[in-house]
């Protein structure tokens, strides 16, 4: 495992699929690429800045994203996020992410993460779920913590 430190780059690149179109998701006529996917490609350029990098049994957690979304992109062209790590505060990562098509800027904004137990994090998931709910076992609020 490596460090996490300020500076880390990641990358993710996708072709704007049919699927990936705002008319797609109901905005009816425009045939561009989404900003709910754009936010997607950027979470991803994040996570992938910390391939290999994570302690073991962690993962980490969306919990803040902005977004500037710039300029349309159609259907069929390549799109390329790039993610580079501007703060670390123990547990709480922040990626600053700009967003390409193959002609121009098309976003920029900041993705927030946090380093969480993957057991703990997927446990405290399960105690959501109807069919697991347990009341005895769910947490009082002042012991909520992901720690």
């Amino acid at each position: 495992m490596s460090r996490i430190e300020v500076g880390l780059k990641g990358e993710k690149e996708m072709v704007v699929e049919r699927q990936d179109l705002a008319s797609a998701m109901g905005n009816i006529g425009a045939e561009v690429l989404s900003t709910h996917r754009i936010v997607l490609l950027m979470e991803q350029a994040a996570r992938s800045a910390l391939e290999g990098r994570l302690p073991d049994g962690t993962l980490t957690v969306g919990t803040l994203i902005t977004i500037k979304h710039l300029a349309a992109t159609p259907l069929g062209m390549k799109v390329r996020a790039e993610a580079s790590l501007r703060e670390v505060e123990g547990r709480k990562l922040l990626f600053d992410v700009v967003v390409y098509d193959e002609f121009e800027k098309i976003a920029e904004g900041q993705n927030g993460r946090f380093i969480v137990s993957a057991d703990q994090f997927l446990d405290r998931i399960r105690r959501k779920m109807p069919n697991t709910r347990d009341r005895k076992t769910i947490p009082e609020p002042s012991d909520r913590s992901l720690d």
